[in-house]
């Protein structure tokens, strides 16, 4: 497998000009903790509930791309595919704290719980209090009755987008928790990769495919996913995603949703697109309504080829937040 080319300088410094250039992006709206991957919204209100998302760098837009209103407060960014450290999470949180708490979102991997779990004690000492709500919304691996051994891929946008929303408008920690956790409890993912991503680096294919392979529901990394299989039709594969999915939570005829089509790096809209057509038409076939509908890169894995989909089933509450116009970075929509 050949070598991606990369455009960088120094690949050891690879992370360290991504989050400078991503700060710069922001043209003055997004600060950052002197020696940390910390990024915060430099306008918050006073007496606002903050909500802090993170995880390891590598997947932009998120998580850095998406501070802003209805959005998150702040980030957390780790090295490429590695968790951010405690010393990292707590400088964020520290930043964007206005008085009532702060909520984690962040994607359910082993290094981001350790992790985010030491800076909530730390925080808990200064009188910081936090609440966690992990991502796990991949139907690949786990079980319904076990999410808690899922991954968080890229259902995690709709859960940040309505987290953001219910953190501008709720003046109560709990009470945005509680939200983003249905949010979180009603969404479900699943991706599929035509080729590997790489590390900035080592240059190095975070794993090997054939040329005529692809795998189904393997994680943003490029972990393993549940079965791996020759090269179909856009349809073949969109159909295998969504019974997966749609049987997971599981979702019904009479049900509104949210969709959204993820590129994970390197596929183009014009694929993207072709995929979005056949998933509304499995929609429209099972009496399942399209509230919103998201196409793009959302969450990538560098220059991995391939999607992932998401549903969020809706209720009126979760509706209206996921609503609220918002504009950051790397996500907005009115």
């Amino acid at each position: 497998m050949k070598t991606p080319k990369k455009i960088l300088n120094d690949p050891r410094r690879a992370t360290e000009e991504m989050v400078e250039g991503l700060v710069l992006a922001y043209d003055g709206r997004v600060g950052r903790v002197e020696g940390h991957g910390a990024l915060f919204l430099k306008d918050m209100p006073q007496n606002k509930v903050a909500l802090l998302v993170g995880g390891g760098s590598g997947h932009e837009p998120i998580f850095g791309g998406f501070l802003g209103r209805n959005l998150a407060d702040g980030a957390a960014c780790g090295e490429v595919f590695t968790s951010p450290s405690p010393q990292t999470i707590c400088a964020a949180a520290r930043a964007i704290h206005r008085g009532q708490g702060v909520v984690f979102v962040y994607g359910n991997y082993s290094g981001d719980n350790m992790n985010f779990d030491m800076a909530a004690e730390v925080l808990a000492s200064e009188g910081i209090e936090t609440r966690t709500i992990r991502v796990c919304d991949d139907v690949a691996v786990g079980s319904p009755g076990n999410r808690e051994e899922r991954r968080g891929i890229a259902g995690g946008v709709f859960v940040i987008k309505v987290a953001g929303g219910a953190a501008a408008e709720l003046a109560d920690l709990d009470a945005v928790a509680r939200v983003t956790a249905r949010a979180e409890a009603n969404t479900r993912s699943m991706g599929v990769a035509v080729s590997p991503g790489s590390l900035p680096e080592s240059g190095k294919p975070t794993f090997e495919l054939g040329d005529d392979e692809i795998e189904i529901g393997m994680g943003a990394h490029g972990e393993k996913g549940v079965k791996r299989q020759k090269l179909s039709t856009a349809d073949d594969i969109a159909n295998q995603m969504m019974a997966a999915i749609l049987r997971d939570l599981p979702y019904a005829r009479g049900d509104e949703v949210a969709l959204l089509i993820n590129n994970l790096g390197a596929s183009t809209m014009f694929e993207l697109l072709i995929v979005n057509r056949r998933v509304r038409q499995i929609l429209a076939e099972e009496g399942i309504t399209v509230h919103r509908s998201f196409v793009g890169s959302y969450l990538t894995s560098q220059e991995m080829a391939g999607f992932s989909i998401s549903l969020m089933k809706l209720d009126q509450e979760l509706k209206h937040y996921l609503d609220l116009p918002s504009t950051s970075f790397g996500f907005s929509s009115l």
